[in-house]
């Protein structure tokens, strides 16, 4: 039985009408272009034009100490809680990676390095909501790598930047902070603009055009991925609540009306209580919440029946889920088959939500399927491992032979004469080499 025989249909998804990619590319080439030659005074013009300020862009330190007093005292705290986890869960990913020395055979040693980035830039959304997560989940994971500078960049606001995030900002240990947002402020920070260092890769989420301009810098510049909307699966049996399943798909359709939600599920009357409870949830959201979420569900929302548990895993793998979470029994056995997704949350008892803001692990993750080949920010996005090798003479004869009967069998003489000037004296060269030395 086919996969798709397998799965039912009881909400599709309609989709968005289509749209260019093409107009936001270009804009950004052009922007990019004129930010290169035009620098400082190119990025404070967008920012007077799209950001709508003629501050200036920089922020003090003595900004990111006193942000803290234009805060509740809960929500400092909360913002120390999730910080410490975060940097807990970064500093055990730094160790879960060494470096090592190996002797492959006598004589011949090779080993890896790590070495932490230069410079790391993270990009903090500010627009329809205030990101304090995303600066906790860039920067605490940079410093936990050992990054020598951080800098950070998000958009200036009407009153300058939100206090909770430059205080999240000073938490996690940034060093330099602009307010200039969208591809200015990406520039700001790949270029070395207002006598920052320039970014050895740029970090964080954005908005579409904060996306394109990441994808345009990559090569000299690194970047965590290309990333999408966001996107959250939840696959679920018969044990899960109606209730909290809607709740759920609606707190990751907030997040706009292009963020696609799934549920897959055994269960039709879960399937069919969750349908009646989602429009009903979304109804008692704030705006601009309300109307972002009905989107999504309208367009991009789907509901799926399978056959099986085997069949929803199946359809998990397909879609390889940014978030993907498991409301259903027996979750040792989902953690081992499940295979494509940014990051698994099992069981009712958790959600999306402890990950986007406090659990710990990272909230930069694969969207759009990437999931199928990568995983999300991590330390190891800001460490470089790098190799080496050492060679003594008893490996000489061998390893010389071998490499330089590969490079003539290639093609590459050059290649195989270098490998036979190591030989140790005393030891015949081949004609074609002795010819040429």
């Amino acid at each position: 039985m086919s996969q798709a025989s397998q799965i039912q249909q009881l909400k599709p998804a309609p989709g968005l009408p289509p749209q260019s990619a093409a107009d936001i590319s270009d804009t950004v080439a052009i922007m990019l272009a004129r930010l290169r030659t035009g620098r400082e005074d190119a990025a404070r013009d967008y920012a007077r034009r799209l950001d709508g300020t003629d501050r200036p862009p920089e922020i003090t330190p003595e900004a990111l100490v006193t942000a803290q007093r234009r805060l509740p005292v809960t929500l400092v705290e909360d913002i120390a809680y999730a910080h410490a986890n975060i940097r807990a869960f970064a500093e055990a990913q730094r160790a879960s990676i060494t470096e090592f020395e190996t002797e492959l055979r006598p004589g011949l040693f090779a080993g890896q390095t790590l070495i932490p980035l230069g410079c790391a830039g993270a990009y903090v959304p500010g627009g329809r909501y205030a990101h304090i997560a995303s600066a906790l989940m860039s920067l605490t994971t940079a410093r936990a790598a050992g990054v020598e500078n951080v800098i950070a960049c998000t958009p200036p606001g009407a009153e300058g930047p939100h206090p909770a995030i430059l205080h999240a900002m000073h938490v996690a240990g940034v060093d330099r902070v602009l307010a200039m947002g969208g591809v200015q402020g990406i520039a700001a920070m790949a270029l070395g603009l207002f006598d920052l260092p320039e970014a050895d890769i740029l970090v964080g989420p954005g908005n579409a055009f904060v996306a394109e301009a990441k994808r345009q810098l990559f090569g000299p510049i690194g970047i965590d991925m290309v990333a999408g909307p966001t996107d959250s699966m939840i696959l679920a049996d018969a044990t899960a609540s109606a209730q909290t399943v809607a709740l759920d798909l609606v707190s990751q359709a907030e997040h706009g009306g292009n963020s696609p939600v799934w549920l897959v599920t055994t269960h039709r009357p879960l399937a069919e209580a969750v349908l009646r409870e989602v429009p009903r949830i979304i109804a008692t959201l704030p705006e601009p919440n309300r109307s972002a979420a009905a989107e999504a569900w309208a367009a991009l929302g789907e509901v799926m029946l399978a056959e099986s548990r085997e069949a929803m895993a199946a359809q998990a793998d397909l879609y390889a889920p940014e978030h993907l979470h498991v409301q259903a029994a027996d979750p040792d056995w989902w953690r081992g088959r499940l295979r494509a997704y940014g990051s698994l949350f099992l069981g009712a008892e958790t959600t999306v939500a402890f990950g986007d803001k406090a659990a710990g692990p990272n909230h930069v993750l694969p969207t759009g399927r990437a999931a199928r080949y990568t995983g999300g920010l991590s330390v190891h996005k800001f460490l470089k491992c790098v190799t080496w090798q050492r060679v003594e003479e008893q490996a000489l004869p061998d390893l010389a032979g071998a490499s330089a009967g590969i490079a003539q069998a290639e093609g590459m003489e050059g290649h195989a004469r270098a490998a036979e000037a190591r030989l140790p004296l005393g030891r015949a060269r081949s004609p074609r080499a002795a010819a040429g030395a």
